[in-house]
């Protein structure tokens, strides 16, 4: 039995279709095909029901799927412990992330990981909406926002601390807003549908509804219409400390609440098989949260 072939049915059964698989595991749909037929060859079972939309397991294939999982991650394993730092990593690693963390925290670390590791090939895929990581085929989504898919398995990587900022200049036209309840009388720079942001106040998470001219579906752009003076932002303090700290923006302080934090949380298909490739660079995602972040 070739682990290969295995490792086609069980991406096949987690993505829900060959295609899926193939891409996981940088095959062509009909290599995929062909590992798959020959495991079922082998095994004498039919292990997938196969529509042109949709793959699930027969009741051969869910008997068999755990035992499939168990042989790739002795596999991992046994290879984790030949290289218990990481080293050697190879293959191809495909991440997701939002547009801004992937610029502002991921793509800085990645120069120096893909050294420590010359045979691992790194797919790095930005973008603002929510994509289905399984159905992708990514090793590994990295979110700022709470996990409804509960296929999924989710590790929390780091506090998310949330900040309200405004330039000088808006500042000083409109005044400082004291209380949650003064920021109805401010230009709010939300998010595109957002109508309230939430915030923690007396140990009680409470929302206020948000007003304002501009809106945006990027936090790049929320953050320059509030550079250019159009108004006051809640973003994570990731990304908006190095604007601080340069005196581009000022920091926003309430009285009696402070914007909700949220968490980074790293996402993956499964907690059975987590890739050494994935662990190293959680772990390096990880490490970069201890250290300052890089200036625009």
């Amino acid at each position: 039995m070739k682990l290969e072939e295995v490792e086609v049915f069980v991406e096949a059964v987690l993505a829900g279709s060959l295609a899926g698989a193939a891409r996981r595991l940088s095959l062509s749909p009909m290599a995929a095909s062909r590992s798959l037929n020959n495991l079922e060859a082998e095994l004498g079972v039919r292990l997938v029901h196969r529509t042109t939309r949709a793959l699930s397991p027969t009741g051969e294939g869910e008997i068999f799927l755990p035992h499939a999982q168990a042989l790739l991650e002795g596999r991992a394993s046994a290879l984790a412990d030949l290289r218990p730092d990481g080293c050697g990593l190879s293959g191809h690693l495909r991440i997701t992330a939002s547009a801004a963390f992937g610029r502002r925290v991921i793509a800085p670390l990645l120069p120096a990981f893909m050294q420590q590791h010359p045979a691992l090939n790194v797919e790095l895929q930005t973008t603002d909406e929510q994509v289905d990581i399984v159905a992708q085929g990514m090793d590994v989504a990295i979110r700022i926002a709470p996990l409804r898919d509960n296929r999924l398995v989710a590790r929390r990587l780091a506090d998310n601390p949330r900040v309200l900022c405004a330039s000088a200049g808006y500042l000083a036209q409109h005044g400082h807003p004291r209380t949650l309840h003064d920021l109805a009388e401010h230009q709010c720079l939300a998010v595109t549908g957002t109508s309230h942001w939430t915030f923690v106040q007396a140990g009680k998470r409470v929302r206020q509804r948000v007003t304002g001219r501009f809106s945006a579906s990027a936090i790049d752009a929320l953050y320059e219409a509030c550079a250019g003076g159009l108004g006051i932002v809640n973003l994570s303090r990731w990304y908006v400390e190095p604007a601080l700290q340069q005196g581009l923006i000022e920091e926003v302080i309430l009285q009696d609440a402070e914007p909700e934090p949220l968490g980074v949380w790293a996402v993956y298909p499964s907690s059975r098989l987590v890739p050494a490739k994935v662990r190293v660079f959680i772990a390096a995602l990880e490490h970069a949260f201890t250290r300052p972040m890089p200036a625009r």
